[in-house]
């Protein structure tokens, strides 16, 4: 079935046309689900997502009964955005603008408080906008694509600003081992390694 078909469907006969939608989107869509929300979410999580997702597509059909959208596409607008918004809600992160605050609230009370401190005044001497994407990619699970978005910076820009950057935590932290360092940087957060 094409796409101008199933918009079609979707019209003429809704419960069919949602149907034919799931059966032949699901697995596009729950691979999205899986890549935004496996490292922090449940299974159950994930389905949910996965049928919210599918939810609101078909709200915005109905009140745009006369756009002929490419599902595909704004399938994915819809998916992302809803399981960025689950990322957080599991997660509960709040999406900040300053991260200073994280230097007195440590995430994760196995972390001993003073290596926490230690670690985040690191990060945070690195200088803005380095401490920014260190802290959007370990703390808040955010792609390089995401990072670049709200910084207004390239991804492979910031891919290279995160690999400068942790070789001078690396430096800074001596004391610590890098790999540990980096384990660090991701405390209470189920963000997605480099």
């Amino acid at each position: 079935m094409t796409d101008e078909q199933l918009l079609q469907l979707l019209r003429d006969e809704p419960e069919r046309g949602f149907s034919a939608l799931v059966f032949t989107y699901s697995g596009y869509v729950s691979t999205i689900a899986r890549s935004k929300l496996g490292g922090c979410g449940t299974e159950a999580d994930i389905e949910d997502a996965v049928s919210d997702v599918f939810v609101q597509f078909y709200q915005w059909m109905q009140a745009h009964p006369d756009a002929d959208p490419q599902i595909r596409a704004l399938l994915a607008v819809i998916a992302k955005r809803h399981c960025i918004n689950r990322y957080y809600a599991l997660t509960r992160q709040p999406i900040i603008d300053s991260f200073e605050h994280l230097l007195t609230e440590p995430a994760d009370q196995s972390t001993a408080p003073d290596e926490s401190v230690l670690l985040m005044q690191a990060v945070l001497s690195l200088g803005k906008p380095d401490s920014e994407i260190i802290l959007r990619r370990y703390y808040f699970g955010q792609s390089s694509k995401e990072i670049g978005d709200a910084l207004g910076i390239k991804p492979n820009t910031v891919d290279k600003k995160i690999s400068r950057s942790l070789k001078k935590l690396r430096e800074k932290l001596d004391g610590i081992a890098p790999e540990h360092a980096e384990r660090r940087i991701r405390y209470g957060s189920c963000a997605e390694s480099v």
